[in-house]
């Protein structure tokens, strides 16, 4: 039996995750944009605790679609607040209508999420060669020139630590451990990975 990280404890929905998921090269704009909103979300929380809202927030969020976000309003927040399938936290909440407002912003400006995160690992992602869980970071220097950037550009619940948890969700770096089975795999994917324009 091949080996693998062991966050997921075997969760039969977590580990299709980290083996479909985590650490793949994403450049899928509407993904990433799903990702940053869900790992803000996420913070003080299990990533489990999301993974399982995750097809809800789909739903609710219109499949994370910017403008739909944007444009919510106080009330239509008022009542996402009163769903148990999301989480609530109203400054959480906010911060998805703001993310949003943010990131329309940005493609106005001609630029692409994409492009934006993708150009702080210079295009190509990091191989790290990590063999035990205790020697992952919670945030890098690179992330915390990213969160400073995304906050300069009006996005919020983008501290370091979860702009580091994005990047390595997104592929942009490979923290599988070496001794995980995926840990090859993605770092193949990365040699592929043919970016959108910026």
């Amino acid at each position: 039996m091949s080996e693998t990280c062991p966050w997921h404890k075997n969760d039969p929905l977590y580990k299709a995750y980290h083996d479909e998921e985590w650490g793949v090269p994403l450049v899928d704009e509407r993904r990433q944009f799903e990702f940053l909103l869900l790992e803000g979300f996420q913070a003080g929380l299990s990533w489990i605790t999301v993974l399982r809202k995750r097809p809800h927030y789909r739903e609710v969020f219109q499949g994370f679609d910017p403008e739909y976000l944007a444009g919510a309003s106080d009330a239509l927040m008022a009542e996402w607040l009163t769903d148990a399938g999301l989480i609530r936290n109203r400054q959480k909440m906010a911060a998805a209508r703001k993310n949003a407002q943010a990131y329309l912003r940005l493609r106005e400006e001609g630029r692409t999420l994409t492009g934006l995160m993708w150009s702080f690992v210079e295009g190509a992602p990091i191989v790290n060669h990590r063999r035990a869980m205790s020697e992952l970071p919670a945030q890098t220097p690179r992330s915390v020139a990213l969160s400073k950037e995304l906050k300069r550009r009006g996005f919020s619940f983008v501290g370091p630590t979860i702009v580091y948890a994005h990047m390595q969700a997104a592929g942009m770096v490979n923290d599988h451990l070496v001794s995980c089975h995926r840990h090859a795999a993605c770092e193949a994917l990365g040699r592929e990975l043919v970016l959108p324009p910026a």
